[in-house]
């Protein structure tokens, strides 16, 4: 039976060798250059106007270069011009080539943060943002008529195609260096850890840490398609070894990228991990209070409401959106944005790419850390006087199978209450979120793969947190 390819949050992801597989690479390409084909067509497409060059890259993951090799074949033999980045490269990387080149779009080959058995295939049309779901579904409708039409390609023997290939960071770093005060940072003389997860980041944001006169102190930097036997993830967890060598060096903080450093990981000079809702309020906070600047903040639903406090202090306009980089970016190309972000640990700003750039996360960090000379930790403590404590967390409950579709339906009509708190507002934008008083909130959101919910909380002390997470796992088990 015929395992048919779907396009998720990030694009397509799969096991390596087991549905993840060259001919399917192959399969999903071409359907990627039907899409794009039928659009270079279409009457007053701004994609006819441009030449037909598709950027392609890949990370450190097993197979990725022999993958994207495979994906050029494909590409050239629809007449199109495949462009490959001359070694692993980072999504945020990619994007601003995607643009900066205007091509048509572009394919890069990673699973992001998922574990090493895990490959992953994610499409960017021209403006470098995650492709939307009105793209994605004409992709996955053409690979379905390829698949019936029992559709085949007979390519290369894998590795061995001829690919043009081009670097692409001198110009990308020649673009951070217009939105980082690298000026600032050189005069502060940092002392900085920086772990890259032995993903795409190395040579990225160590490098420009060190041009900037920063003590750079670089850990997992060998790229490593099993990612030292761990998750390629910037969490609390994949950051401990960073902290411990923070206090350690006593540096002034710790900073990191996953797999293809479009997440990020920071580490305030006590060693503790801060959170992506944390930082998002720092950069928001740094950007209009030390740089001035103007325009709107965007996060996604189940992302922290401390960044609708700070925003509030400063006048700033909130937009919501659903989970997914896609939609921020959305924003990002219709308004001004200062800031957009998501808990999960994605953000980028105005004046850069409409995607996640873990790179310029951690250097917006180095910058506010050297602008204000004091500690990540000092400044949000200065924050929370203002806008009070806000303690959020996510709960992943499995729930039974067969229970699911009940549970989905409850949650669908609505509650009066959340345990004890009573409902203000209820939002569907993304899952079903629950607004309860004092701006302390819960949303839920089911996984697509799992029998499990992702349930998020966030509370304005720390009794109040536990009191919703017993809720929620009390309305979740039926």
């Amino acid at each position: 039976m015929t395992t048919p390819i779907k396009f998720g949050t990030s694009g397509w992801r799969g096991i390596i060798a087991q549905d993840f597989t060259f001919d399917n690479v192959r399969l999903a390409t071409q359907g990627i250059a039907d899409y794009l084909n039928a659009e270079r067509k279409r009457e007053g497409s701004a994609l006819s106007r441009r030449k037909p060059v598709v950027i392609l890259a890949y990370d450190t993951r097993f197979l990725g270069r022999e993958f994207a090799l495979a994906a050029a074949e494909v590409l050239a033999a629809n007449e199109l011009q495949p462009l490959l980045c001359n070694r692993d490269t980072p999504t945020p990387v990619v994007a601003y080539t995607i643009r900066k080149r205007r091509a048509l779009g572009g394919i890069n080959f990673t699973a992001s943060h998922n574990p090493a058995e895990y490959q992953g295939l994610k499409f960017s049309p021209a403006n470098g943002a995650p492709a939307p779901p009105e793209i994605t579904r004409q992709i996955e409708e053409a690979i379905a008529r390829r698949q019936a039409e029992g559709w085949t390609f007979r390519g290369a023997v894998i590795g061995t195609y001829r690919c043009p290939t081009f670097d692409p960071q001198p110009a990308y770093v020649r673009h951070l260096r217009r939105l980082v005060q690298f000026d600032v940072i050189r005069r502060a003389r940092l002392k900085v850890i920086v772990n890259v997860c032995h993903g795409t980041g190395r040579g990225y944001l160590d490098k420009l840490l060190q041009e900037a006169g920063a003590q750079v102190t670089v850990l997992n930097e060998r790229p490593d398609p099993l990612f030292g036997g761990h998750h390629p993830e910037p969490d609390a967890a994949g950051m401990a070894e960073a902290a411990a060598l923070v206090r350690k060096t006593r540096a002034h903080l710790g900073l990191g990228t996953d797999g293809d450093a479009d997440r990020f990981g920071v580490v305030d000079a006590d060693g503790r991990w801060l959170t992506p809702n944390q930082v998002l309020v720092l950069t928001l906070y740094h950007l209009v209070r030390n740089r001035g600047w103007k325009g709107c903040v965007v996060r996604s639903v189940p992302t922290s409401h401390q960044v609708d406090a700070v925003a509030a202090l400063f006048g700033v306009p909130v937009r919501e959106t659903p989970v997914g980089f896609k939609y921020i970016g959305a924003v990002m190309e219709s308004e001004p944005v200062i800031v957009g972000g998501e808990e999960s640990g994605g953000l980028s700003i105005q004046g850069h790419v409409p995607e996640k750039d873990g790179i310029l996360a951690c250097l917006l960090m180095a910058e506010l850390v050297a602008t204000e000379k004091q500690s990540l930790g000092r400044i949000l403590a200065a924050l929370e006087k203002q806008t009070g404590p806000f303690y959020t967390e996510r709960l992943n409950i499995r729930i039974v199978p067969e229970q699911k579709d009940a549970i989905l339906k409850r949650l669908a009509s609505g509650l009066d209450r959340i345990g004890p708190f009573k409902v203000e507002q209820f939002i569907t934008t993304d899952g079903y979120k629950f607004l309860l008083p004092n701006q302390e909130w819960v949303a839920f959101r089911a996984s697509g793969t799992e029998p499990m919910v992702r349930c998020y909380l966030e509370a304005r002390s720390e009794r109040n947190l536990a009191r919703l997470r017993a809720a929620c796992r009390k309305l979740l088990a039926l």
